[in-house]
């Protein structure tokens, strides 16, 4: 069996535990953590992971923000001058477009069924620019649902931390993991 095929299958079993009601917005959050360089074969896998969702009676929505900094960034005011002096990128500026992603990814949640699953497709696309720690906490009171980060990095099980394609800092997060090294009985 290939790793994402075990990827699918611990989705799989995931999908088949019970949901409790009372968890917070951070406990609804699933990091499906897998390695960076097998982001091209996870999004080939969307279509089996919508099938198990559908076959488990939930239903399942795609949000892909991997174009979302270029859209941003070509739509600024200042965007020639950026493409010129990428330096010219400051905190406060790169906050807006954070600002910006996190209303979009709110939205979707806030508007999705309690028993959906919302799949975050992209986040290793605002890697440099922004935290993943910072968008998905501030996103996550808005979860009703699951909602499933496609994380390309590396979960540390003892600290519970993440690291978003091995590059930074882990960050702790409260998030139920699933990757194909966890045994779920």
């Amino acid at each position: 069996m290939s790793r994402v095929s075990d990827l699918v299958d611990a989705y799989r079993a995931e999908l088949s535990l019970t949901w409790r009601d009372n968890v917070s917005g951070g406990e609804r959050v699933w990091m499906f953590v897998y390695p960076p360089d097998l982001e091209r074969q996870m999004r080939h896998a969307l279509p089996s992971l919508e099938l198990a969702t559908t076959q488990s009676v939930r239903e399942w929505q795609v949000l892909d923000i991997t174009d979302d900094f270029g859209h941003w960034l070509s739509s600024h005011r200042h965007a020639e001058a950026f493409y010129e002096e990428p330096m010219d990128l400051t905190q406060s500026i790169l906050d807006q477009f954070e600002t910006t992603l996190v209303t979009r990814i709110r939205q979707t949640l806030e508007t999705a069924p309690a028993n959906a699953v919302v799949a975050l497709v992209g986040i290793g696309s605002i890697f440099p620019f922004l935290r993943a720690s910072s968008v998905i906490k501030s996103v996550d009171s808005a979860v009703s649902g699951r909602f499933l980060v496609f994380f390309p990095g590396l979960h540390d099980p003892d600290s519970h931390s993440f690291r978003l394609l091995d590059a930074r800092d882990g960050f702790n997060y409260r998030a139920r993991v699933i990757d194909s090294q966890k045994d779920l009985t």
